[in-house]
């Protein structure tokens, strides 16, 4: 397969529709149509899930009410099988908590014409200063 040379606008585009789907609660189980059942992998925050139905599950589980959220960069590249691999930069506050930095990083895997996401990794930005 060639690489794709629509990734930066297919990485832009997969994050503002990823973020409205997760940013809404009500809109957030529609997420699980964005990975595959078995082949998709989320750590997030260093906890390894495999499967869309463990990571809705996860995803359910966060106990935050609302969320407000600042991009500072969507970097895409792509890949040798047609695929995108996207990390963003930002910014996030939940509820009433300060705001924090994060990091999250996609790997779309094409599927005929169109992608799911085969890797997703989230992290904030937190650091020990111990």
């Amino acid at each position: 397969m060639a690489l794709n040379p629509q990734y930066e606008d297919i990485g832009k585009g997969f994050v503002t529709q990823y973020y409205a789907m997760f940013d809404d609660p009500l809109q957030r189980p529609n997420l699980v149509n964005l990975y595959n059942a078995e082949l998709s992998f989320m750590s997030f925050e260093g906890q390894q899930i495999q499967g869309a139905a463990k990571i809705l599950e996860k995803l359910q589980g966060l106990t935050f009410q609302k969320i407000s959220r600042a991009l500072t960069a969507v970097d895409s590249q792509p890949m040798f099988d047609g695929g995108v691999l996207i990390n963003v930069l930002g910014r996030l506050q939940t509820d009433e908590d300060q705001p924090h930095a994060y990091t999250q990083t996609f790997v779309l895997k094409p599927i005929g014409t169109s992608f799911f996401v085969q890797h997703d990794v989230f992290r904030l930005a937190l650091h020990d200063m111990a």
